[in-house]
């Protein structure tokens, strides 16, 4: 509620008045004007408004008091909108420490007051002096000054130098000068140093290989008296010892094959002289690699092995540049000696095979198959996916009874799955599986092999039936697609078509093009991992797949098959790709205008192929095996960011869906207003029924035209009709033997658009014309006066008031030649010669003819528009260089050019109609068209600036839909087709806001059942070696407690859109002034 502020201008601040619904908190002022300005003990606050005259908005902060003893604190602040509503930020959350409190917590320090706050993007607390969102939206007066250390780079050129020396001075003893006896004995000279100790200090060669029996990887160096010279610990004679604790010998020491050992590290590629333990007890030589941390790389007399720091770091490396085994192992060799004087062992076939092997065991542990007592070979098919929290996971994260929710809830419920493939991911003809197989077997996120080419096998051969829809590429060269010397042509993929993650076993690779037995399966694979009643299937060419997908299902084993009379299973093309589909396709396919979808666009698969693409030329030289097992780790890499990332995912989504949502419904309401209370009725009473019955071809689509489109070919034949209907009533009206009236205004109608071409051609010519150019242009201009000649010996039967006026006229300039030129010829219609004698038939003949006219330039305009947005689309995905981006330049000026025909021929069309429109007493005749601006012409969907459906603002081009149906002017049936669509944008939104509450709820349970799940695992296995337990244990309670922290920490983020007032917060108006729910989440521990 709004209340004014006392004084004698009431007005000039007005005031707005909220419930703070947070009971164990008091509110305390921080007016711009000054602190302190009272208790809000009932929970109320205070926010101004704008002042009269003021520029600025005026904001108030909040200090929120806990009433009980928690010393924490956090500064609201409010910023006026200039709608009028109001943003609030949080700030400076801060926990003081227990001597810093006192009773009143306003009176407390200033400086404690503005050390900390939460940044609520991150679970650290950082400084913070302001609100930079906020300062970038009302225009802070406090911004800082920008001062030299805003341009590091300009100050660092005045210091270059001493960096250089300082540099330099590292290659000398620097401090060490006048040191010459070893510091830590004292009696041997110093000689030597390590390069990666910190402050390294010169020491003699038995201490500093005593000094680095913990560190047997690092690099040491040599003083020869005018130069360091590189050299290895093994080279000074240090030894590991593995199976004892540093220092302590082996009393059967076993050294590696042939002395001669290898470690791969982050700082080289290291030579060492390993021992094993040879005791009675002695682990293996694996294990006892495997317990300092070196992953071997061979189980029987390894001789190489990198540490789990290297491996790790590879790992990483590998998920955010892409980098691959052979980079990233030569620049491991350039660490090691980057002048290629110093021999060097090839390890780098070994080093694949570990890093290989490392990320399969990292995932099998991340999965938990190392607390499970079965072992690694009972994993389930897909058990080592990451799974999506967001979305419904049965058994995990919804709630009981969700099998029974009402048709108004059970959406909430769906399972949404996109599919594609990816023709770049494509494998050479190397090696084979028996000799390379995968490690996982079905694990993860590809298929098991050998069952799906079981499949393949028995029924690859079946044909596919062609494209009843566009020409598909996808469908009709399903079975063409080249692929000599290609293993794989590609892969297909499942994905969750709202969070873009990939699905436990929705992989597979593809032997041909995207043949439908290949998707059939990853579809039928992924839908065996679940249970749920509703399906929406979003495939590029699902229009063509979904129609026989039953049938080809009954081919499939049984537990593949689904059973789908008893489930909901809806399908959509992705909401890029539609536009690409006939018409009738973009309204039964669209997300857009389907119910219970919320803003889903299906394009999920390719937000995921920028990220997988470029380990595309790596992957294909691989085997089968090593390829599968390196595109599932990537997989799982990706959807594991993802699940990082939901907090800030989810919030930024329900933030801009709650706005949209009410900017939309605000545009529906308006537009709903305008309607008639029969037609509202009967337009919702028809959408309701195509909304209920979504498959039902019977049911007629809301969203598609009933109107016929008016084409000039068709109006020409009405009219020829219409003559031949009079000559059998014996009524001949013609006045020429072989030219009908109609016949007369038509051809008048030709030679006006012939004489446009002409001085478009003229126009194109440019300053500098060639005789071969100037000849063209005059047999053009001859053609269209012969023409013309032939042509007013009709008219001057049909029209001989013309002929007074071109004797009368001297308006038209003669050429070179005596004569007018072609493009300044006056033809003289009937829409021409204003209020003079002329046959109203005539009239009332082009009038049909020029409404014709300008609807088929309208839909030649459309048709433009959509062309040059493909070819831009298509220019900017695909081509380059010099040579391609000049053959697409040129496309899009030929385009360019018809659009500008299109547009000339609807202006002519248009002062034409207005012209004859008083003669003919037509009185709201316009029904759909309008004048055409050049701001009008704007494409449908624009590859530079794309809206999208759900956000679009159409231009009047685009919302033609067939002729005036009502007689009075309106164009009723396009008003009930833009009425359902504006309708459908609404209900999208309030859908998207609802559904993203729901996914919210269920991401913060699956991560406490997950918590859960992990505080099993580890009490599940029982080992004998104490320390194995112990580690098995504690990994368990570390992923417990991370899912836990994940909980708490999205919980935190999404606090204002999880409280029971949720919906009033994602419901704000463009003209609300209400402020939000401000309820404060717990604060996390630091």
């Amino acid at each position: 509620m709004a209340s004014s502020s006392g004084g004698t201008n009431e007005q000039a601040h007005e005031t707005t008045v909220v419930q703070a619904r947070m009971l164990p908190w008091t509110w305390k002022e921080v007016n711009s004007r000054g602190r302190a300005q009272g208790q809000r003990g009932a929970g109320l606050g205070r926010g101004s408004g704008h002042g009269r005259g003021r520029k600025r908005p005026r904001f108030n902060e909040y200090v929120v008091v806990p009433s009980s003893s928690v010393t924490t604190r956090e500064r609201v602040k409010f910023a006026s909108q200039p709608y009028g509503g109001l943003a609030a930020s949080r700030q400076d959350v801060f926990r003081p420490s227990e001597a810093s409190c006192s009773a009143d917590p306003f009176n407390a320090a200033p400086a404690n007051v503005d050390d900390f706050s939460y940044d609520e993007h991150s679970e650290y607390y950082v400084p913070m002096d302001q609100d930079p969102s906020l300062d970038e939206e009302v225009g802070s007066q406090n911004k800082r000054r920008r001062t030299a250390g805003d341009q590091p780079l300009l100050t660092w050129i005045e210091h270059r130098e001493t960096f250089l020396v300082e540099m330099l001075r590292h290659d000398g003893r620097g401090d060490n000068m006048s040191s010459s006896v070893c510091s830590a004995c004292g009696i041997n000279p110093s000689i030597y140093r390590c390069k990666d100790c910190f402050t390294p200090t010169l020491s003699c060669q038995t201490c500093i290989v005593q000094a680095h029996a913990h560190s047997p990887m690092h690099r040491v160096e040599k003083w020869n008296g005018e130069s360091f010279q590189s050299l290895t610990l093994r080279d000074l004679g240090l030894r590991v010892q593995l199976g004892h604790k540093v220092g302590e010998s082996c009393l059967l020491p076993n050294r590696a094959f042939n002395d001669d050992f290898v470690l791969i590290d982050t700082l080289g590629i290291h030579p060492m002289a390993v021992d094993f333990c040879g005791c009675s007890k002695a682990r293996s030589h694996t294990q006892q690699l495997l317990r300092v941390g070196w992953f071997p790389a061979t189980t029987t007399d390894p001789r190489t092995a990198a540490t789990f720091c290297v491996l790790r770091q590879f790992h990483i490396l590998s998920f955010e540049s892409k980098v691959s085994a052979y980079e990233f192992y030569h620049s491991l060799v350039r660490l090691t000696d980057n002048t290629g004087l110093l021999k060097q062992k090839d390890r780098y076939e070994a080093f694949m095979r570990m890093a290989r092997e490392y990320r399969h065991v990292k995932m099998l542990k991340r999965a938990g198959r190392g607390h499970d007592p079965s072992g690694i070979l009972a994993t389930s098919q897909g058990e080592c996916a990451v799974l999506c929290p967001a979305c419904p996971q049965p058994g995990k994260n919804l709630p009981d009874g969700w099998e029974l929710a009402p048709k108004g809830t059970r959406w909430l419920y769906a399972c949404f799955l996109a599919i594609d493939a990816n023709f770049r991911l494509k494998r050479r003809i190397v090696s084979k599986d028996a000799v390379d197989p995968s490690l996982s077997r079905g694990w993860g996120y590809f298929v098991d092999e050998s069952t799906y080419k079981t499949h393949l096998t028995n029924h690859g051969m079946e044909v596919q039936e062609k494209s009843t829809c566009a020409s598909h590429n996808a469908v009709n060269m399903a079975d063409t697609k080249i692929s000599k010397g290609l293993a794989a042509t590609g892969v297909g993929t499942v994905d969750c078509a709202r969070h873009d993650m990939k699905l436990a076993n929705g992989v597979g690779d593809l032997q041909k093009g995207e043949r439908y037995i290949n998707m059939d399966f990853l579809f039928f694979s992924v839908l065996r991992h679940r249970s749920l009643e509703v399906l929406n299937v979003s495939y590029d060419i699902a229009c063509q797949w979904h129609k026989n997908l039953w049938a080809r299902m009954a081919t499939f084993p049984e537990d593949y098959q689904l059973d789908y009379a008893i489930k909901t299973v809806r399908f959509f093309v992705p909401k890029f790709h539609l536009p690409a589909h006939i018409a009738k396709c973009q309204t039964t396919f669209s997300f857009n205008w389907s119910r219970w979808v919320g803003r889903t666009d299906g394009e999920a698969p390719e937000r995921g192929w920028s990220n997988i693409n470029p380990v595309a030329s790596s992957t294909k030289e691989m085997g089968p095996g090593c390829r599968r097992d390196t595109l599932d780790d990537h997989f799982g890499d990706w959807n594991w960011k993802k699940v990082v990332n939901l907090g800030a995912s989810l919030l930024r989504k329900i933030k801009e869906a709650a706005l949209e949502k009410a900017a939309f419904h605000v545009a529906f309401e308006e537009l709903d207003g305008a309607l008639t209370e029969e037609n509202r009725i009967a337009w919702k009473a028809e959408v309701e029924m195509w909304e209920d019955n979504p498959n039902d071809v019977r049911v007629p689509n809301p969203f598609e035209a009933k109107t016929v489109a008016i084409t000039q070919a068709g109006a020409r034949l009405k009219l020829a009709q219409l003559e031949a209907r009079d000559l059998e009533k014996g009524v001949d009206v013609s006045l020429h033997p072989e030219v009908s009236p109609s016949v007369f205004v038509g051809l008048g109608l030709d030679l006006e658009e012939e004489q446009r071409r002409v001085l478009r051609f003229m126009k194109s010519l440019g300053n500098h014309v060639t005789d071969t150019q100037k000849g063209n242009l005059q047999r053009q201009r001859n053609t269209f006066h012969r023409k013309v000649e032939s042509w007013r010996t009709t008219q001057a039967l049909y029209m001989p008031v013309v002929q007074g006026i071109l004797s009368t006229s001297t308006s038209t300039p003669p050429s070179l030649l005596g004569i007018p030129n072609a493009e300044d010829v006056k033809l003289l219609l009937p829409s021409a010669i204003g209020n003079r004698p002329c046959h109203d038939r005539l009239r009332h003949y082009e009038w049909e003819l020029r409404l014709a006219q300008a609807h088929d330039a309208l839909e030649e305009l459309r048709q433009c528009l959509r062309i040059r947005s493909s070819l831009l689309t298509y220019k900017k995905d695909w081509v380059r260089g010099q040579g391609g981006n000049t053959r697409a330049q040129s496309a899009l000026e030929r385009v360019s050019a018809r659009q500008a025909a299109c547009s000339a021929r609807y202006h002519a069309s248009w002062g034409a109609l207005n012209a004859l429109a008083p003669e003919l007493g037509k009185v709201g005749w316009q029904g759909g068209l309008r004048p055409l601006e050049d701001d009008d012409i704007r494409p449908l969907i624009d590859p530079y600036s794309m809206p999208g459906q759900g956000r679009r603002k159409l231009t009047w081009i685009w919302r033609m839909s067939g002729v005036d149906s009502g007689g009075d002017g309106t164009d009723e049936d396009g008003v009930r087709v833009e009425w359902c669509k504006a309708r459908a944008r609404a209900m999208r939104w309030a859908e998207e806001v609802e559904l993203l509450q729901e996914e919210m709820r269920r991401v913060l349970q699956f991560f406490r059942w997950q918590a859960t799940w992990w505080d099993e695992r580890g009490h599940q296995r029982v080992e004998e070696d104490a320390g194995c337990l112990e580690g098995i244990r504690a990994y368990a309670a570390k992923q417990a407690s991370l899912r836990r922290a994940f909980a708490d920490h999205f919980q935190l983020l999404w606090s204002p859109f999880l409280a029971p007032n949720a919906i009033a917060l994602s419901n704000v108006s463009l003209s609300s002034a209400d402020l939000p729910d401000l309820t404060a989440p717990p604060l996390p521990d630091i």
